[in-house]
């Protein structure tokens, strides 16, 4: 380098760096998805029977990188209902063989198949008579040689021009612990309730909250129904007494209902400014000139993803709640539902 200029290989642009990367980590998952509904369906059945016939626990175990991902399959695999935890392969053999119990079903991860530690393990989980199940590479590894059913991810090529960081690797056999998992839920019929009692908090927990949790405004105590055939002014006095007896906020809004108590109608207070604005004489009007006829509503046992897509469709500031009879129980107001941590405030 006598003029001071490098003769190294030019770089590509970040940008086609990034995507190819990307490529080559989404085409590994394209072969390994094939894979599945190909020759390798059997063992995957295999791997579905065990998991989902394990009377004890799913224990995960990989060194490394492997072990990371390990650990973020055992927790995917416990938040669908599968008992699951962690043995780190080192500490496995220096006294945490003792987490590993009769009727545990343990998965060894390691894209070689030939990592120590991990080989270490399997042998002496043979010999305990342990049911394993491996990920690695190939069928011709040595821990797919001492599992009871192995899956391979095939030949892939870590991304990047050095092609050395675990990356299509470690994606692949997170995708194939996801898969695991998932399936099995399947398999189990799991629903969002079933989901949001394993996990009842952050974003996902509030999102499958039922709506009867945050229910402010209720029918009878802080929310005022009326007849469509009531005067604006006597269904407004009745609001009024409901609120000064009860000495707490109101809702902004009036549900409207027939003679056997189902909701018909809304008024919100900004169709009563509207109103007010337009016709100086509204109160003498019936509220059924001025309610909203039948309005979108919720039942009490909705979720509060549901709600939002409502509010974000229909751009509506109040929402009704009924029960499955169709007669309200209350209000969900809209600031119930941007709250960062959705709980039922008092009013």
């Amino acid at each position: 380098m006598s003029n001071g200029q490098s003769t190294s290989t030019p770089l590509i642009p970040d940008k086609a760096f990034l995507a190819d990367v990307l490529r080559a980590e989404a085409d590994a998952l394209q072969r390994l998805a094939e894979s599945v509904q190909g020759d390798e369906a059997d063992r995957w059945t295999q791997a579905l029977d065990l998991i989902d016939n394990c009377p004890g626990h799913v224990v995960v175990s990989g060194m490394g990188k492997s072990g990371l991902v390990g650990a973020k399959i055992s927790a995917t695999l416990a938040s669908v209902g599968v008992p699951s935890h962690v043995v780190h392969p080192a500490d496995a053999v220096h006294g945490d063989l003792g987490r590993i119990r009769p009727g545990d079903i343990v998965l060894l991860l390691s894209f070689s198949g030939g990592t120590e530690e991990i080989v270490n393990l399997a042998n002496i989980l043979r010999a305990d008579q342990v049911t394993c199940i491996g990920i690695s590479r190939s069928h011709d590894s040595h821990l797919a040689r001492l599992c009871d059913v192995h899956l391979a991810l095939g030949d892939l090529d870590e991304a990047g021009n050095l092609a050395l960081a675990p990356t299509t690797s470690t994606t692949a056999t997170l995708a194939c612990g996801d898969a695991l998992a998932l399936a099995v839920a399947h398999r189990r019929a799991f629903t969002e309730e079933d989901f949001q009692r394993r996990h009842p908090g952050g974003a996902l927990g509030a999102q499958l909250r039922c709506i009867s949790e945050l229910l402010r405004f209720k029918v009878g105590e802080n929310l005022t129904t009326c007849r469509s055939t009531d005067r604006v002014h006597d269904a407004l006095v009745q609001a009024e007494a409901q609120q000064t007896s009860a000495g707490v906020r109101h809702a902004g809004a009036l549900l409207v209902v027939d003679e056997q108590d189902q909701l018909r109608g809304i008024v919100t207070d900004g169709d009563l400014r509207r109103s007010a604005l337009s016709d100086s004489s509204f109160l003498d009007r019936s509220i059924g000139e001025i309610m909203t006829a039948d309005p979108i509503a919720l039942k009490a046992s909705d979720r509060v993803a549901q709600a939002r897509a409502i509010v974000a469709e229909h751009r509506i500031d109040e929402i009704p709640v009924v029960d499955d009879a169709g007669k309200p129980v209350g209000l969900i107001d809209v600031q119930d539902l941007l709250a960062p941590s959705i709980t039922a405030p008092s009013p």
